[in-house]
């Protein structure tokens, strides 16, 4: 597939920068118009950023200034995106570094090297570049919170998986009386009877106490239990083996419950911004979408209609557009390697929701795999076609309408008309 390309830019550029990040320092290549070049440092200080700002905007007398960076966002970003004079143009690591290795075949790096290959890029190339636009504060922060959420749930989900490679040298028992291990249930479960000893020594009422404290009012659930717990027999006897393990579920379990409130807090601070924002009403009654992943794809889109030429680069920087490479008369078509994991889990979980909801997605989905598509890869295909409706959707500010997509299908010859008329009949016999 064809990568979209942007139009020529009409803005013209007073001076070409390129800053090549770094914790301290940051090595900076200016390139005027009429090719002068100059090279320099810019200190890792909001002072120094917004005096070398103020510097660009005099000595151009205020016109627009280019800075190519290989991150679109972070401190620097945020720092530059404060003047109005200052367009930046990020650009993808790898991008730099195959543009590195055809001029330098050594694969030789420094940082005012690539400075210096930042400017030309930008100087020669600018066409293929995309000005960066910060987005409206609330999808912003919309954004963030989402991201920070998946990260803290990764960091339980990796937290809960060291417990239960724990609990199976000395206590496996554990990981089926306590409870799923990303519950807080499981965790005070653990806290308080750590070793199977300690648990066989309580009584089935301080048991079930502990079970209706925590909310679980199931009497059959103890009483279950309880037996196992009486005729359980320890699996591992050595002391040093036990104790070691002792010390490391309760560090486990501590941390998960001092994460596990900051998960809640983004939680409920989601659904507020989501709750109050304009674009809500596109996203919120999709098939298969809900509270969870609507948001994810109101900030996919986000509120700048003017970001998307058409939902070519939303496919593409998502992931779900596959890669078609080709030399002389032989073609091959692969995964995308180079994409956003956020936006790329956000669409193809979607996809794979909708299957259960969505008419049209569960014929579509059906012939993908009638064609021999395994699974993922024909939620892909459908996650590549939703991405599709929902650009127009979204550039057109319309909500959604199932049975008028539907319908358009059917009106249009679609191959999806047989299908979805054969699940039609299906249903009323």
């Amino acid at each position: 597939m064809n990568e979209t390309k942007t139009e020529t830019p009409a803005v013209e550029l007073a001076a070409y920068v390129g800053i090549d990040w770094a914790d301290r320092a940051h090595a900076v290549c200016l390139r005027t118009a009429d090719g002068a070049i100059e090279s320099g440092t810019l200190a890792q200080e909001p002072a120094a950023v917004a005096a070398w700002a103020q510097e660009l905007r005099t000595r151009f007398d205020g016109r627009p200034v280019g800075v190519c960076l290989e991150q679109s966002r972070g401190a620097l970003v945020y720092a530059l995106s404060a003047f109005s004079w200052i367009v930046l143009y990020p650009i993808n690591p790898k991008s730099l570094a195959r543009y590195r290795e055809s001029l330098y075949p050594s694969r030789s790096k420094n940082d005012p090297t690539d400075a210096a290959l930042l400017s030309d890029f930008l100087a020669k190339h600018r066409d293929q570049l995309r000005p960066w636009k910060a987005e409206d504060s609330e999808t912003l922060h919309l954004r963030f919170l989402l991201e920070n959420r998946e990260k803290l749930v990764d960091d339980r989900t990796r937290l809960s998986h060291r417990l239960r490679d724990t609990l199976k040298r000395y206590f496996p028992q554990a990981i089926e009386w306590a409870g799923p291990l990303t519950s807080a249930t499981s965790w005070a479960f653990l806290l308080k009877w750590s070793r199977l000893g300690d648990l066989k020594k309580t009584s089935k009422g301080a048991l079930l106490r502990f079970f209706h404290a925590h909310r679980v009012r199931r009497c059959d659930k103890v009483a279950d239990l309880w037996p196992l717990i009486q005729a359980a027999v320890e699996p591992v006897q050595d002391p040093a083996l036990v104790e070691s393990s002792v010390l490391m579920v309760e560090g486990l379990c501590k941390q998960l419950q001092a994460l596990q409130p900051t998960i809640d807090r983004h939680e409920r601070q989601i659904e507020a911004l989501y709750a109050r924002h304009p674009d809500k009403g596109l996203f919120d009654n999709l098939p298969g979408a809900g509270p969870v992943l609507g948001p994810r794809l109101l900030v996919a889109f986000g509120t700048d209609r003017d970001k998307f030429t058409g939902p070519e680069p939303l496919q593409q920087l998502g992931g779900i557009a596959p890669v078609t490479e080709q030399s002389g008369q032989r073609s091959w078509t692969h995964w995308r390697w180079a994409a956003s994991s956020f936006l790329r889990q956000s669409f193809h979980e979607f996809a794979a929701h909708s299957i259960a909801r969505s008419t049209w997605s569960r014929a579509y989905y059906q012939l993908q795999r009638q064609r021999g598509k395994k699974h993922h890869a024909a939620v892909r295909a459908l996650a590549y076609k939703w991405i599709r409706v929902l650009y127009r959707c979204w550039k057109d500010r319309q909500p959604y309408d199932e049975a008028r997509y539907v319908a358009c299908l059917i009106a249009h010859g679609s191959p999806l008309a047989a299908a979805l008329q054969s699940q039609q009949l299906e249903a009323c016999e």
